[in-house]
């Protein structure tokens, strides 16, 4: 989910629907996986649902010249009212899951064997799209493309780059991978459908590519970084009641102080200095975020 969010917001994009398209495409891919009786069809589902929805946020965008705020809330709310109504008779029903796939003699290694290789293709397929959009975004030129309409569409179109078409296929790659994310946690992480399976998650991910500062390695790392603190404020439930109530919540205000840290006036100054550093710590939005290119 996040690597989609990240990629879209890239090229300049705001896809704001991520709460509604994520809970859509998760009780989509419950309900065609459940009708099919195998996982892969409920991931396809889920991920043209996810696909759909972000073409609509481009498309309104670039034809339509709407605000991609505006458009991506009214989103939200309308694809989480379409998966409890439509979702209602599936609440309670068993579907199929992704099968565990742990990897022969790397499983069995101490600890990296249990944390890296005793998985799924859906985790495997994860750790694939954080290393394949960092390559994307640093190592390509179509990736140099991608951040070029991000930044400066002007300079990106006067070098021949179709600005608006990259624009809405890269939204639409990314409102895929959302809606892979969404089908993963109805047919992997928590198996089945109901109404508050995603609750709150699309709303978290937009936080956590904050967080990352737009950079793949660094949104993964927020993104690990709140998985870790739900697990544990679980596992410390029963031994600190209090903590285990506090850490859920973490990644919020470790999230503002990252970004008052990485704004601030002296960081920048030491940033100009240093420049290793204020790119190991964070970067700023893309310049063209959320703004309409008009061919004059």
């Amino acid at each position: 989910m996040t690597m989609g969010e990240t990629i879209t917001e890239k090229v300049g994009v705001v896809n704001l629907s991520l709460e509604g398209s994520l809970r859509l495409s998760a009780m989509t891919g419950f309900a065609v996986a459940f009708w099919v009786g195998h996982a892969l069809p409920g991931f396809v589902a889920a991920a043209i649902i996810g696909a759909a929805i972000a073409a609509i946020i481009a498309a309104t965008s670039i034809r339509l010249k709407l605000n991609q705020i505006a458009v991506g809330f009214v989103l939200t709310l309308l694809a989480a009212d379409l998966a409890s109504f439509l979702g209602d008779s599936f609440v309670g029903e068993r579907g199929p899951r992704v099968p565990p796939l742990p990897i022969p003699v790397l499983s069995d290694i101490p600890f990296v064997g249990k944390v890296l290789f005793d998985h799924d293709l859906v985790v495997y397929g994860s750790f694939l799209a954080i290393g394949l959009t960092w390559w994307l975004f640093y190592r390509t030129r179509p990736g140099l493309n991608l951040q070029g309409v991000g930044e400066r569409p002007e300079g990106a179109f006067a070098r021949g780059i179709k600005v608006n078409t990259l624009r809405f296929w890269y939204t639409v790659l990314g409102g895929a991978m959302v809606g892979i994310a969404g089908a993963a946690y109805s047919l992997d992480i928590k198996l089945g459908w109901r109404e508050t399976l995603t609750l709150n998650l699309g709303w978290i991910g937009l936080a956590i590519v904050i967080f990352g500062g737009w950079h793949p390695l660094r949104v993964a790392f927020g993104a690990y970084l709140f998985g870790a603190l739900q697990v544990l404020a679980f596992q410390l439930q029963d031994v600190f009641p209090g903590l285990a109530q506090v850490l859920p919540i973490a990644p919020f205000p470790l999230m503002i102080l990252a970004l008052l840290f990485v704004y601030s006036s002296w960081f920048r100054q030491i940033g100009d200095r240093f420049p290793r550093l204020r790119n190991l710590f964070g970067s700023e939005a893309p310049a063209a975020m959320g703004t309409v290119f008009e061919r004059e």
